[in-house]
């Protein structure tokens, strides 16, 4: 019998891993401070963008996100953020925390944000929209922020998928207001839970320093570090949260942003090899990449009349995909904009997400393929 293939097995590499992570249990420093200063500096090195700053999680990137934008832009509660029904729960969940309204628009063949839904959905409310780069696609996020940038809207990216994605030779993320990435433990760049916060301005990124730490205005390491006979001393500027990321997963991150690029020229190559052989398939559609996009392949989806059917007759072969995502208006939470956006309710009942990590070989591919060639209707 064949071993199983599982849509997600995250690679390490422990003994580079174990030498970061010995040097914080060495000096006693697990927390906030001297790998977490390293790894910030080491992202914006590799992204070319001009903050950032690591979290516990991409979730709590974008409440905070949300809430930095929200309180220097005024809005009250009740205000609208346009948004995607096709994504995982924090995005919009994020939006809730704030006290807005999530405003679901729909999606496009690239499964993201479709503009001209976008535009449909825009109020004298709406304060800004939420992109989410489904799979590591950019989908039509250009046009978005002009929409963004022509009607005075903040953009915040939601690019949990997104680490190594670049459009037109250019990381994404500077499009945005604020853009939130993912290392969890399956996302392209694995630790076992964390996210990185990016802004565009510098006083967003000191306040959510502040925000990220309990609205503490000097944290734990400055404070060990810094100069000044009451070095010891701090105030309590804002009603804050506890998000900030510990040196712990900072270390880890710090191994995998070397290999990053590597890998994700091998996700390319997986994602090629799938394309090759479920192309001219009439009940296999891909999910379209647009051109200009290098995308982190992430994801690679495929789009069947007969799904969940699909779904059953893989697992039997011990072959495991995954869906990615349940049209979120299907969920008690949103059910108040279920029926507004067919086209995420069309991909909610066909997508799947197809084994995509660093393990697989070519005879993996050719496994994979030939069931769902077999089996798709």
């Amino acid at each position: 019998m064949s071993d199983p293939i599982q849509l997600f097995v995250p690679q390490f590499r422990i003994e580079e891993c174990l030498t970061e992570i010995r040097e914080c249990l060495e000096k006693g420093w697990t927390g906030l401070g001297f790998k977490t200063v390293a790894f910030e500096k080491a992202w914006c090195d590799y992204t070319g963008l001009p903050y950032g700053h690591f979290l516990s999680s991409a979730t709590a990137g974008l409440h905070l996100a949300i809430n930095v934008l929200k309180g220097a832009g005024g809005w009250v509660d009740g205000d609208e953020v346009v948004t995607t029904p096709l994504t995982f729960v924090s995005t919009n969940h994020a939006i809730l925390y704030n006290g807005l309204r999530p405003v679901f628009a729909d999606i496009d063949a690239s499964l993201c944000l479709d503009p001209q839904s976008v535009l449909q959905r825009i109020t004298p409310r709406t304060r800004a929209v939420v992109f989410v780069g489904m799979g590591g696609n950019t989908g039509r996020l250009d046009e978005i922020a002009k929409i963004c940038s022509e009607r005075g809207l903040k953009l915040v990216i939601d690019a949990a998928h997104m680490t190594g994605t670049r459009w037109l030779g250019r990381h994404i993320g500077g499009e945005a207001d604020a853009t939130v990435f993912s290392f969890q433990a399956v996302k392209n760049l694995p630790t076992a839970d964390s996210g990185m916060i990016c802004f565009r301005l510098a006083e967003h990124d000191e306040l959510v320093r502040k925000l990220a730490w309990l609205g503490i205005n000097k944290d734990t390491y400055t404070r060990t570090t810094g100069g000044g006979a009451y070095k010891w001393m701090y105030d309590v500027e804002e009603v804050g949260f506890k998000h900030h990321g510990n040196s712990i997963m900072a270390a880890i991150g710090l191994v995998q942003l070397r290999y990053v690029e590597r890998d994700n020229a091998y996700r390319r190559q997986l994602a090629s090899w799938y394309r090759a052989g479920l192309a001219g398939q009439a009940a296999v559609r891909s999910v379209d990449v647009v051109p200009g996009c290098e995308s982190s392949c992430h994801l690679f989806q495929i789009r069947v009349g007969n799904r969940d059917a699909l779904m059953l007759a893989l697992n039997e072969h011990q072959v495991y995909p995954g869906v990615h995502y349940r049209d979120n208006t299907l969920y008690r939470m949103y059910a108040y904009a279920q029926g507004t956006c067919p086209e995420a309710a069309r991909a909610s009942d066909e997508l799947i997400s197809l084994p995509m990590h660093l393990g697989l070989g070519f005879d993996d591919v050719r496994r994979v393929v030939s069931l769902v060639l077999r089996y798709a209707r």
